[in-house]
């Protein structure tokens, strides 16, 4: 993924996660090299509501399963709604079972 933004690789890999799969910042991050920049896959994430393609920023969590992001979905529960509607369970903004739902991009992707 050389010669693109780093945004850019964060939306290519957010793009793979497969449906009813989360990952997360960190994992993101890893997978592109930059291990400490989990913030800026959620900067990335925050980002992603203005494009004109769909990224699928509800299957990104933070490191524990948290819905950190849920309020760049408009203040809502949309995230939530968004992960539940996949057959992820969500109780109290933390996956529930988070490790069965965890895709991690580095493994699956052999990056």
């Amino acid at each position: 993924m050389k010669d693109i933004s780093f945004f850019q690789s964060v939306y290519e890999v957010v793009k793979l996660i497969p449906y009813g799969r989360v990952t997360s910042y960190g994992a993101i991050a890893a997978c592109l090299g930059s291990k400490g920049s989990s913030r800026m896959v959620g900067w990335a994430m925050n980002s992603s509501h203005h494009l004109p393609e769909n990224i699928p920023a509800h299957r990104v969590v933070n490191r524990i399963g948290l819905l950190t992001g849920k309020h760049h979905f408009g203040g809502t529960d949309t995230m939530q709604e968004l992960l539940e509607s996949e057959g992820i369970k969500v109780m109290n903004n933390q996956i529930l079972n988070f490790e069965h739902y965890f895709w991690d991009p580095a493994i699956e992707l052999k990056l």
